[in-house]
């Protein structure tokens, strides 16, 4: 594995635990409002090396207890899961980020982390302006996290256009019956379409009516907002 880079300690991105973060370069999609676009697009070298990342992870055992995939999209890296096995090797506690594009890949993590965020972005019928033509290995994702063991969350950021109030219903209809669905406000700030900058952040009502509409469909609510 290569790593566009590591952020050393975060608070927020592994609830209950403070986690370092690793981002893996490429990703399959091109979400306008993304703010890790130049890794997710174009990633660059100098890339962060496997035995280097390990030993930074070791090093700061007495700082954290778990460690983030994040990206760009992990699971587009076949050998993500063999990586895996040597972060629970070294007695961590591992979350993965994905965008539910790579369902094989995603089955065979589920061994080897502790917690999934799954990215629902849209209703299935907007994931062409993300530049996914076909969804179906995301329905499958959500379908493996929903009947498997491994905890996990699906997450929604509330992006004005791409999210609205009737996205958000079939939002809910794909993901029923599953233990938890977060909702995150969407930051205007250094999106890969410059339009996405010029957009308002939903106000606490709107927000507060998608939960609602949400809560139908979940066990639990998150708001991170």
């Amino acid at each position: 594995m290569k790593f566009s880079g590591l952020q050393k300690t975060s608070l927020l991105d592994y609830p209950d635990k403070v986690a370092s973060v690793l981002f893996t370069p490429g990703c399959n999609l091109r979400c306008p409002y993304c703010h890790n676009w130049k890794i997710a697009t174009d990633p660059q070298p100098p890339f962060l090396q496997e035995p280097a990342t390990l030993e930074i992870l070791e090093n700061r055992k007495k700082f954290i207890d778990s460690v983030v995939i994040t990206g760009g999209e992990p699971c587009m890296h076949k050998e993500l899961p063999r990586f895996l096995v040597k972060l629970k090797e070294k007695n961590f506690f591992v979350k993965l980020d994905t965008n539910g594009f790579y369902p094989e890949v995603l089955k065979e993590c589920l061994n080897h982390v502790d917690y999934v965020a799954l990215d629902i972005k849209t209703s299935l019928e907007k994931y062409k302006q993300l530049g996914a033509q076909n969804t179906d290995k995301l329905q499958r994702s959500i379908e493996i996290l929903k009947i498997g063991k491994t905890p996990y969350e699906f997450r929604t950021t509330l992006v004005p256009e791409l999210v609205t109030l009737e996205d958000i219903k079939c939002i809910g209809e794909l993901t029923k019956g599953s233990k938890t669905h977060a909702l995150q406000q969407f930051i205007p700030e250094n999106t890969l379409d410059k339009h996405y900058q010029t957009l308002q952040s939903y106000a606490p009502e709107n927000i507060n009516e998608f939960s609602n509409t949400l809560n139908k469909f979940t066990e639990k609510i998150i708001l991170r907002t």
